[in-house]
């Protein structure tokens, strides 16, 4: 069966086709002597994740292998394979040309197979004349550059998921810093739950955190204002809801800035003063009804009062933010001007954990609503990136109905419109919620432990990714698969090193090393302790 068909080697034939996968029949004896060549342009052929091609007329249809196994006859192989896309040859002899994915035109069962050359590869994986950055190598061809097309991946939203372990948070911070090498003057928002990016983008933008944040109580809308100062649940909840939602909107018009709004809604953000807000509440309970229950009265204003005390709210609630800082917030957050440092790192590891869900609420809501309330005006494109992002967009099974949840799934599914772009990355795609990963157009996956994951992925994949879906249980550490808009085909990629220096503070102790040392455990105590009685850091 093993030939050639005008001086293309063939190792095989197809035997049927179906939609975007189909079966081949390949010489077992044909593939191992390509496989034993010397050269990097047969050295794959036949092999899981390797490429193949078939010939329509100028036509050559490309093929993915996914998988492989002994025909009965013990002398060929059987392989399943996905189409990929197709190019052409203009000549016969000079090769292919103007690589796309989809397929127009399907062969026929009993065409010929031929094994995918260096230079075809080229052609396949070459880098288009768009706006693009280049994060690594291509797997099977290591002196290919892997390139990601920068509007695609941001336009359409993006997604890297991967076990803890994998290098996802080093991966994350070189395509950050390749986006930023790229566009100095951009707006980038990174939620950061663990700290870690801080020192990798100290060059390159704004790093904030509880010490310096100053985060306005007053930009809070309702939902959010209710989701801080509620503590009760049902109807006692709602009660308490409707004497929040007056209070509020009595202080806000107690405002200068009020006289000049019309008709001004509670969530409109107006500053006011916490002590307005705790004057009115007292005289509405002041006024009620001798017998009339006023718990909802004394709930609200003994929250109020705890979270003036308490000193982890100072980032938001000091009474130091009653001043109209919204231009200024909004500046340093979102990099207005960029002036060559585009990014801001938002350090939420030392926020209360109860508020943590709430800031990152805040801080989302604030990059849409900008986006709305500034068309009309020269667009400023927005990327937020969401670190262990199934803590905030969570499934019905884990929990949700937090403004996080809300704002953040609005964001994926309708943030293009207006110019904003959403980064989710998480080690949990199962406990992100339903439809978030399949509304991002690029999904960057790397190695997947957990079954359920992997499950996960594979059902937002397109069909023609499955046979790469199938090695992610197998991936290399910096290893990944990266399929969707950003790429011009689904691509296997190793990523290449990043300087220590640009790397975030990701790594795990090691505990052969640090168990060798000993001494200085007093003083670090004391230390210790007196950060966390002070709650700092």
């Amino acid at each position: 069966m093993a030939g050639t068909t005008d001086s293309v080697p063939t190792i095989g034939i197809l035997l049927d086709i179906s939609g975007a996968s189909s079966r081949l029949l390949l010489d077992m004896q044909a593939v191992s002597d390509f496989a034993s060549r010397q050269g990097p342009d047969t050295e794959s052929a036949g092999q899981v994740g390797s490429l193949v091609k078939l010939q329509i007329g100028r036509t050559w249809v490309v093929a993915s292998i996914r998988s492989t196994r002994l025909a009965d006859d013990g002398l060929n192989l059987i392989a399943e394979v996905d189409l990929m896309g197709e190019g052409y040859e203009p000549e016969p002899g000079q090769g292919m040309r103007g690589f796309r994915r989809g397929v127009t035109r399907y062969p026929l069962p009993g065409s010929a197979v031929h094994p995918v050359s260096r230079d075809a590869l080229r052609r396949i994986y070459a880098m288009q004349d768009r706006p693009h950055i280049t994060i690594g190598t291509v797997h099977m061809a290591p002196d290919l550059r892997a390139a990601l097309y920068v509007d695609p991946l941001l336009g359409k939203h993006f997604a890297l998921v991967g076990s803890t372990g994998t290098g996802k948070s080093t991966s994350a911070a070189l395509i950050l810093h390749r986006i930023c090498d790229f566009s100095p003057h951009g707006h980038i928002v990174v939620i950061d739950p663990h700290g870690e990016y801080a020192t990798a983008f100290a060059d390159k933008g704004e790093l904030l955190d509880a010490s310096n944040l100053q985060l306005p109580y007053w930009l809070l809308n309702f939902h959010e204002h209710c989701d801080i100062l509620l503590t009760s649940e049902g109807s006692a909840r709602q009660i308490e809801a409707d004497i929040l939602a007056r209070c509020i909107l009595a202080a806000k018009a107690k405002s200068r800035m009020a006289q000049e709004i019309p008709r001004m809604t509670v969530d409109a953000p107006i500053p006011y003063l916490l002590s307005d807000l705790m004057t009115i509440l007292q005289a509405e309970m002041t006024r009620m009804d001798r017998g009339s229950d006023n718990a909802p009265y004394l709930r609200l204003k003994a929250r109020l009062e705890e979270i003036r005390a308490d000193p982890r709210y100072a980032f938001m609630f000091s009474g130091m933010l009653v001043a109209d800082t919204m231009a200024a917030f909004l500046k340093r957050v979102f990099r207005l001007p960029a002036e060559g440092k585009p990014i801001s790192i938002v350090d939420v590891s030392a926020v209360p954990s109860e508020i943590t869900s709430v800031v990152v609420a805040v801080l989302s809501r604030l990059v849409f609503d900008f986006a709305i309330w500034s068309r009309g005006e020269s667009p400023k494109p927005v990327l937020l990136v969401c670190e262990e992002a199934h803590r905030y967009v969570p499934n019905e099974r884990v929990g949700s109905g937090s403004s996080a949840a809300g704002i953040l799934s609005r964001i994926a599914k309708e943030g293009r419109k207006y110019g904003v772009s959403l980064g989710l990355i998480t080690q949990r795609p199962s406990d992100l919620a339903e439809g978030v990963l399949s509304q991002c157009g690029t999904i960057l996956t790397m190695r997947l432990n957990n079954e359920r994951d992997q499950a996960f992925v594979r059902a937002a994949m397109p069909e023609d990714a499955r046979g790469f879906l199938d090695a992610i249980p197998a991936l290399r550490n910096r290893e990944c698969i990266i399929v969707g808009e950003g790429v011009a085909t689904p691509i296997r990629v190793s990523f290449d090193m990043l300087e220590a220096s640009r790397c975030p503070a990701s790594a795990s102790p090691s505990f052969t090393e640090l168990w060798q040392q000993e001494g200085g455990e007093d003083a670090m105590l004391d230390r210790t302790i007196r950060r966390w009685r002070t709650q700092g850091r």
